[in-house]
């Protein structure tokens, strides 16, 4: 079992690549049932997003995600995210992540609780 709950949790962006489209704008809220791990993603650029995750052994979540962005595009993508609890409790996500759709490229993006 998982020691890691993710449920309830809300994120924002504090870094990403430059051919990231989540930016500090962006806000996370995650779901969980069991090793299942979910969340819709607005703002910023993108107008609406989702992503489905299951939970690794090492409580890193291994995902997809798709959103539709300001300029109408449907993106997608896939990402493994490896969680730091910081000294306050709060997780920080640490992501390595590459679209399947549009450019194919790869980056890196870190998210922290709010």
């Amino acid at each position: 079992m998982t020691k890691i709950n993710y449920d309830q949790r809300v994120f924002k962006s504090v870094s990403n690549s430059e051919t990231g489209e989540v930016s500090a704008a962006t806000i996370f809220q995650y779901h969980q049932k069991d090793d299942l791990v979910w969340a819709e993603y607005s703002g910023g650029t993108i107008v609406f997003g989702s992503l489905i995750a299951k939970i690794l052994d090492n409580d890193s979540l291994e995902m997809r995600y798709q959103h539709l962005n300001a300029n109408g595009e449907l993106m997608t993508g896939k990402c493994v995210s490896t969680p730091e609890i910081l000294e306050n409790g709060k997780i920080r996500l640490y992501e390595k992540w590459q679209w399947t759709s549009g450019d194919l490229s790869h980056g890196e993006s870190v998210i922290e609780e709010i």
